[in-house]
């Protein structure tokens, strides 16, 4: 894909489109063939675009919507009443193959049904999924889906997700034969509920998935796996956790080496250490949550990413729309339930 074009929601998140801007430039500076197209009140974006360099203003272009999704509306209310706003216009940029992909840190629940609605799903899906990697020992990383697009999953719909988290880290991460476990209660066959037991069976039976069996919540961050599956509820949680933790545990170094002059020299010693781990466990470098299973490309960013955040999110949707994720996808569903029904 010689030249690509990304849809941005720009009144997506906490902090409005002053967060995005920064983003916007470094994106088109690092990715040559790159365009965007900016959603959202044209008089805010022109703007900011006057300010910018004629060979950055070139690769831009404007789409003026006059509504936003608030992070209070309904997901049903934003899909009836804000046919105009800036999200619901950059799926429709996608479905319409005018942009290769859409960036939205917007209201997750309307984005989620926006999307559904607007781009549909691929042949063989019935629910998207949301995933995204989080660290693991060894320098490692893992795709843990979905993170809470589908709170109830039956055993196909999770089926559908091995298979979608599968394409990613073949294509994304350029894993051969990715290891593809489920999230249970104990790695023993006799643990779990009735869901789980049916999927890892779906999972054992099927020769296009290297299926390694159960990995427990601690096994997440083991690197046994390069992907885990589980239902929205639990991912979620389990996403949030590691989030959670990750600045706890900054923050209760920050705090220790604060208490007297002796530990403060040691956090002075160590600074090198506790930059290194920092950079390697910061949460904004993973951000950007991949809506998968549907016709097209979405990413999902955190409500309160930084800029920085923001464009991890965009060079996602970037590496995706260049992999072809969505095709990839369809064709490894196909192929999958095909071989089911031999």
């Amino acid at each position: 894909m010689s030249h690509l074009t990304i849809a941005l929601d720009m009144m997506g998140g906490d902090h409005g489109p002053h967060i995005i801007f920064p983003a916007v430039s470094k994106a088109l500076q690092e990715t040559p063939t790159l365009n965007i197209i900016l959603c959202g009140p044209q008089a805010l974006m022109l703007e900011w675009l006057d300010k910018q360099l004629p060979e950055i203003q070139k690769r831009i272009q404007i789409s003026n919507c006059s509504q936003e999704v608030l992070m209070s509306d309904s997901p049903s209310h934003a899909l009836r009443h804000k046919k105009d706003s800036s999200m619901r216009r950059a799926l429709e940029l996608v479905q319409d193959e005018q942009a290769d992909a859409c960036v939205s840190a917007g209201n997750t629940g309307a984005l989620l049904t926006m999307a559904f609605y607007v781009l549909k799903t691929l042949p063989g899906v019935d629910r998207p999924a949301l995933v995204s990697q989080i660290p693991t020992k060894n320098n490692g990383k893992v795709y843990l889906l979905d993170l809470g697009a589908n709170i109830n999953c039956d055993s196909e719909v999770l089926f559908q997700y091995a298979v979608m988290g599968s394409v990613l880290a073949e294509q994304m991460s350029n894993i051969k034969q990715p290891r593809v476990a489920l999230l249970n209660v104990g790695v023993e066959e006799i643990k779990g509920n009735d869901q789980v037991k049916q999927t890892a069976r779906l999972l054992i039976d099927s020769k296009s998935l290297n299926y390694i069996g159960y990995v427990e919540g601690h096994g997440i961050f083991s690197n046994d796996a390069d992907v885990i599956v589980t239902d929205g509820f639990v991912g979620n949680i389990a996403l949030k956790s590691w989030e959670g933790l990750s600045k706890f545990l900054f923050e209760e170094i920050k705090r220790v080496s604060r208490q007297n002059w002796y530990f403060s020299l040691l956090a002075k010693i160590a600074v090198p250490i506790f930059h290194r781990l920092y950079l390697r466990m910061k949460p904004d470098q993973y951000n950007g949550a991949s809506l998968v299973g549907l016709r097209g490309i979405v990413v999902k960013s955190h409500g309160n990413a930084s800029s920085e955040a923001f464009l991890y999110a965009i060079r996602k949707s970037i590496q995706e729309a260049q992999m072809q994720v969505p095709k990839k996808i369809k064709d490894k569903i196909e192929a999958a339930l095909m071989e089911r029904h031999e």
